[in-house]
């Protein structure tokens, strides 16, 4: 595989910035099988951005030659007090984890928090490091990362979460750190701290954020607040209606689409939009819009573009598009809801 190939299936989407470009370019000339990683919280339920727009970016860079990692935090998780705080729960559930990015993700590696720090001797010696170069405010303006705000009432260890963080990317010693969107904080951290201690600083890649299904806060603020509104409007397990899991059925997955935001000739903050830009056109070359023969018959698009130019245009009705979305994101899903049939009995406690 030649060198444009590579950088185009790290670069394409869901991937929305790489800093820098031109480090990735150097780094996979210089570098045969770069070392990547994702590090994720456990926090319940998989959905379509947890599991499955996060793995069409991890599967972009198993495809460029990348040795690929998914780091499962769970001291992270249990300090953001994720699964109600209960180590036993995020325990049961990293299992969960490691199963569906397996399965997802043929080829990635699993590596877990809690054997990091045990098999990492100096890793605590580099928090502190690490540490000393951040001062309180800066820590503070990091807890985006955790979904969290500096004005919330925290407790002690909440704040040691981010040069934790930092102290991973170190442990791990990476070529390659990948995230989404909310993650970029920590990531520009580590472009400023790991010179001064004279460490390998790693080329960052941030994925799109994936949105709910609602309606999201905030829609045309400024864009010094966009960010936190699309990190505040993304997908997540705790707005079930919002969110479509890797366990919904087609029934389901209807039902939830069908009442999605999704405003008539409008594109900004259309979370249908997204899906089919972000999930369907990731894996399908063709989007068939089915109608009545009298508002025009079938239509089939061959690039998000088409689609978003005849919706800005009111040439398809958003119920015609919602009921062709849910049947391609049914077909998304259904290897991974298949995978874990007659295993949802245990997740039932997530």
């Amino acid at each position: 595989m030649d060198l444009a190939e590579r950088l185009y299936l790290i670069t394409k989407a869901p991937t929305e910035e790489v800093i820098t470009t031109d480090e990735l370019k150097s780094l996979l000339e210089t570098i045969d099988h770069p070392k990547h990683y994702i590090g994720l919280e456990i926090s319940g339920l998989l959905h379509l951005g947890s599991l499955v727009l996060t793995g069409f970016k991890i599967n972009d860079f198993i495809k460029a030659q990348v040795h690929s990692t998914v780091f499962l935090a769970d001291w992270h998780s249990y300090i953001n007090n994720k699964l109600d705080g209960s180590w036993e729960k995020i325990q049961s559930a990293t299992k969960y984890y490691s199963d569906a990015f397996k399965f997802f993700c043929p080829g990635v590696n699993i590596m877990l928090g809690s054997e990091l720090y045990n098999n990492t001797y100096d890793y605590w010696q580099n928090f502190v490091h690490i540490a000393k170069r951040m001062t309180l405010q800066r820590t503070l303006r990091s807890l985006t990362i955790m979904g969290r705000h500096e004005r919330e009432d925290l407790d002690f260890a909440q704040l040691l979460y981010p040069p934790m963080q930092a102290a991973d990317i170190k442990a791990l010693e990476v070529d390659i750190v990948h995230a989404g969107m909310d993650q970029r904080k920590i990531h520009m951290l580590v472009r400023e701290i790991f010179p001064k201690l004279r460490w390998k600083v790693p080329t960052s890649v941030h994925h799109h954020l994936l949105p709910g299904l609602s309606e999201p806060s905030g829609l045309g603020l400024s864009t010094s607040r966009s960010e936190d509104v699309r990190i505040s409007s993304k997908m997540s397990k705790t707005k079930p209606a919002s969110s479509i899991t890797i366990h919904d059925d087609e029934t389901i997955i209807k039902s939830k689409v069908s009442k999605a935001f999704c405003p008539v000739g409008k594109v900004e903050g259309n979370p249908i939009l997204e899906l089919i830009k972000f999930i369907v056109f990731h894996e399908f070359t063709e989007f068939n819009v089915e109608r009545p023969a009298k508002f025009g018959g079938d239509v089939t698009y061959a690039s998000y573009e088409e689609v978003e130019n005849d919706y800005l245009k009111n040439k398809i009705h958003p119920m015609d598009m919602k009921n062709a979305t849910a049947y391609y994101i049914n077909k998304v899903i259904e290897p991974v809801r298949m995978h874990f049939r007659g295993k949802e009995p245990n997740l039932d406690r997530l």
